[in-house]
Order: C-alpha cells, then structure tokens, then sequence
C-alpha cells in the first residue's frame, strides 16, 4: 500500500464522537414544521438571453421575515411536453444564486434548476435575523451563542423552504429533486437532505458544517468567524460548541438515507478531510460514494457537472 492509499485507507476508518445533544430530534422536527407552516413565495418571469430556456425570479420567505431570491430556470423544450428532474443548488460561502446563464450546462441535460442565494451573503438576499449579541466578522457568529436564535438556524429554515418551492412547481416531477452544492453549498446539501426526505439524491462537493468541533479547534473555513468569537469570549465556547452541534453532519449522518455522493481534496485545508470522512461515515444511505481527489484543494472537481447527471440519471 502506497502513502496515498494509506492515506485513504485511514479516513475510511477515522470516526470522530457524537456531540448531539439529547434534544437534536425534537429541536429538528420543531424547525422542520416551521418551515413547512410559512413556506410561502412568489414567481414572476424574467428577461434573459437564453433562447430555450424560461428564467423566473422567486422571492422565498425566508425565516424571520427575510425576502430570499431565486432563478428558477426551466428548460423550455422539455419542461412544455413533460415534467423535469430538478436540480437545487446552493452557493458556497459568500457566494450567491449566480446570474441564469451561470447555470447552463444542467438546463442542456434537461434539467430544471433552482438556484438559490443564502441570506446576507453575495446576492440579492438581505438578513433580517434579530440580532441580540455582537458578533465578529462574517455571519455565522450572529445568534451562535443559542441554536434557536442562530445564523445557521435561519439558513436552514431557509433552505428548506427552496426545497418545497422545487417541489411544488407544476413543471417539475417532484419525484426527481435533487440537491447540489460545494463547500457551504455541500453542506447546506447534505443538512436538508437529512431532513427533507422527499429529495431524490444528493452530490455534496468538499462540504463543510462536517465535524465542526474539528473545524473550530482549528480555525478554518467559516468556522474561523467561531474560532475569533471565542477568542475574544472564551466563557462562551461550550454554548457555541453546542450550537454548532445541532447543524454538524456526523451528528446527522444517521437521518440520509438517500443517495448522496461526495467529494474531498487530500490537499484542502479549508474543509478538512478528516472532518468530511468524519461525516461521511456517520451517513447511513445504502447508496453512498464518495469520490477522493489527492491532489486537489478547497475546489470543485474537473467535470463535475458530467458526473452529476450521471449520477442523479441512476435514480
């Protein structure tokens, strides 16, 4: 056995403790219903260059009263004669919904696309979270020192809701949803799979909110924001280690039960490879792979998009 593949070998064996606290299904399935109760939004078309593809705009209600926008894109030839596979998209940290044309390449393979920004961050969407205590820079510190009132927490309510507005568009087979994200994206995909279980399978690339314990004691990615929040408020770290407990996917893991597929970089120091192996073992779907990159950093694969359609056309 050579370095890499031992490499390899010993993250397919590493498993890091369960940090959940006894309430992690009940705080679940409360949020869940939440979400579900005001999953309102709207659709209107817009103008765009595309040729054969119809672009609307959707405004999510977001948790706490925030406006979350959308592209709801629909490949016109295919989506006029019969219901389309879906795909959700989330965008990495500080990243957006992107522009239509950004999203092409699934609407040539038949796709519909839903691809949605995350509150405060790159896009359209504002934030409108209350905030009771300070916070350092970024936006995962506001509201991190209690689950109910955090960041994260209102991510999630969100991202739930995009799910449910893909299910319930008439163009679309609601048997078909998929979801697909990179680093905070990936994350996001894998939180609302494990509890949305209506979503068909999943593609997660170099997720993050994986072992975020790990991720905290060693300042990277977002979590770093953490890591100077407790730097400056030490007293505080056991509220946001529990915090970040009810979002992290090895606590989760056990919920996934559809196909997923993820991707690590040995060489990425943003999202761990031991916190994505630490997650990745944890999830109990039969229909689970996971694709390692030695070579490759904090990146999306070469041919990603290739790979996905040949992995949702599986199910």
């Amino acid at each position: 056995m050579n370095a890499i593949e031992n490499r390899i070998h010993g993250l397919h064996q590493y498993h890091s403790e369960l940090t959940a606290t006894a309430d992690l299904a009940a705080f679940w399935e409360r949020t869940y219903a939440e979400a579900m109760q005001d999953a309102s939004y709207t659709r209107e078309p817009v103008a765009s260059s595309f040729v054969q593809a119809e672009v609307n705009k959707i405004v999510l209600q977001g948790a706490a009263e925030t406006p979350i926008y959308a592209w709801l894109m629909l490949p016109n030839a295919e989506s006029k004669s019969k219901k389309v596979p879906c795909v959700v998209t989330f965008p990495g940290y500080t990243g957006s919904k992107g522009r239509p044309e950004d999203h092409a390449a699934w609407l040539l393979m038949g796709y519909a696309v839903l691809a949605v920004d995350v509150r405060g961050q790159g896009g359209e969407s504002g934030n409108l979270l209350p905030q009771e205590t300070g916070m350092t820079r970024g936006w995962i510190t506001q509201g991190i020192l209690d689950a109910e009132t955090s960041y994260y927490r209102a991510v999630a309510i969100d991202s739930l809701r995009a799910v449910q507005c893909a299910l319930e568009q008439p163009e679309i087979d609601s048997e078909r949803v998929f979801v697909y994200g990179g680093s905070q994206g990936g994350g996001l995909a894998l939180l609302v799979t494990a509890l949305e279980k209506r979503i068909r399978a999943t593609i997660a690339h170099v997720p993050n909110l994986c072992h975020m314990d790990l991720g905290l004691l060693n300042s990277v990615s977002s979590l770093s924001e953490a890591a100077d929040f407790v730097t400056r408020f030490p007293e505080y770290l056991p509220d946001v280690l529990r915090t970040v407990s009810y979002f992290d996917i090895v606590n989760l893991g056990d919920r996934i039960q559809q196909p997923v597929h993820v991707t690590v970089g040995l060489k990425d120091t943003c999202c761990l490879p031991e916190a994505i192996f630490a997650a990745y073992n944890r999830i109990e779907s039969a229909h689970k792979s996971i694709e390692v990159y030695p070579f490759m950093g904090h990146a999306t694969p070469p041919g990603s998009h290739a790979m996905a359609h040949a992995f949702f056309s599986k199910w």
